[in-house]
């Protein structure tokens, strides 16, 4: 294993980066307005070893709901979601340890502003109450305009850029007690973009997860993965498992986290080094306050259940939780689902099926998820016979 070499940052009462140990961290899956569901969310997680515990925000109700939290739980390290409004950071910053922004998501309120005066706020608010920072860059929502200087195919190289740039404007401020995090569902590109941005940037602390890794055991799997081919590198100062569970099982990431960890340490090693999926491929989020239907885990459950029998063909289908990472995190799989409070919208990739209740959805998936398996039946029969091994000899010989 490769020493990690990142400077060292304070959240609350541990420090990430340096020679500290890998802190392990998970995020409440409950409406933070629920305050008695949240506090027992947040006691579940720290009964199961989180170091960190990460609450969504996005209203002034949550900023009141937090409060309450704090009060309950006093020592737990907590860190705050800003999610799309950037200003509810001065009103949560007492309350917290640690500070999470999306750089794609700056742009939604005072459109007119330059980014990096919304930055330098975030700072300012973060110096004046001893928060750290984490800029947390996600594969469904990078900004546009980069996303738009690179082929569609390549969407590794925005999220770097956007990372590298915002680390920029926070040495530039004076400010070192930050962190960054590069995720996607994908844990290949996970991969080559966190080695990626620790050639560019070795001293800054990294984040470490596979955004809707999904349910067990898969996602464990995809998030394994990713985690020794990093954490082996040296790369990786806090990690979380991101897995679409019950209530009272979301414990199981911090204890999947550990156990991947602790195997790291002894030198049990279950991953190869790219990791190859074949079959069908089930991407679902870890649920959050953002969450506004809690039968979105259901029907995530139902889903996986309902498709067991295509599961030999190569097929990737999302089911998104939320309006905030769910419409972009869904353009990439042949199937797409993200849940509103009283209907579903389904997706062929990009495009848009519909609006379907949660009642009608599993029916209207399926006749979908069949078309697809018969489209592609009818593709294989179409092509003309031979053709596969002839273009196996062409690359041999290439």
């Amino acid at each position: 294993m490769t020493q990690r070499t990142t400077r060292e940052i304070r959240i609350g009462n541990i420090h990430i980066g340096g020679s500290n140990p890998v802190a392990v961290q998970s995020m409440t899956a409950t409406r933070t307005q629920d305050i008695d569901a949240t506090i027992r969310q947040v006691e579940l997680l720290e009964a199961a070893g989180a170091d960190i515990i990460r609450i969504a925000v996005d209203t002034a109700k949550d900023v009141a709901a937090l409060a309450e939290v704090r009060k309950a739980r006093p020592n737990a390290n907590l860190v705050i979601d800003l999610q799309e409004n950037y200003r509810l950071a001065e009103k949560v910053a007492p309350f917290v340890q640690k500070l999470r922004y999306n750089p794609g998501h700056l742009h939604h309120i005072e459109r007119d502003k330059p980014i990096r005066e919304k930055v330098q706020h975030l700072v300012e608010v973060a110096r004046e109450h001893g928060c750290a920072m984490r800029i947390g860059v996600n594969c469904g929502s990078v900004d546009p305009a980069k996303l738009d200087r690179y082929p569609k195919n390549d969407s590794i190289t925005p999220m770097v850029e956007s990372a590298a740039e915002h680390c920029v404007m926070l040495d530039d401020l004076g400010f070192d007690q930050y962190c960054v995090s590069l995720k996607d569902s994908d844990p290949n590109k996970v991969i080559d973009a966190n080695i990626r941005f620790s050639e560019i940037r070795p001293d800054v602390p990294l984040h470490l997860g596979v955004t809707e890794a999904g349910m067990p055991p898969d996602g464990v799997i995809k998030t394994r993965i990713a985690f020794e081919q990093l954490i082996t590198r040296g790369i990786g100062d806090t990690i979380r498992v991101s897995l679409t569970l019950p209530f009272e099982r979301k414990g199981d990431e911090v204890t999947a986290g550990r156990q991947i960890l602790d195997d790291i340490a002894n030198g049990r090693f279950r991953s190869v080094p790219r990791f190859e999926h074949t079959g069908l491929n089930i991407i679902s989020c870890p649920s959050c306050s953002r969450v506004e239907n809690e039968a979105f885990i259901d029907l995530a459950q139902n889903v996986k259940t309902m498709t067991e029998y295509a599961k030999e063909h190569d097929i990737t289908i999302a089911v998104m939780g939320c309006r905030v990472n769910g419409p972009g995190e869904t353009d990439d799989a042949d199937l797409g689902m993200w849940c509103a409070p009283s209907f579903v919208n389904l997706k062929r990739g990009p495009h848009t099926l519909g609006q379907f209740t949660y009642d009608e959805i599993l029916g209207r998936l399926r006749l979908e998820l069949d078309k697809l398996i018969e489209g592609r039946a009818r593709q294989r029969r179409a092509e003309p016979a031979g053709s596969v091994e002839r273009s196996s000899t062409l690359h041999k010989d290439e």
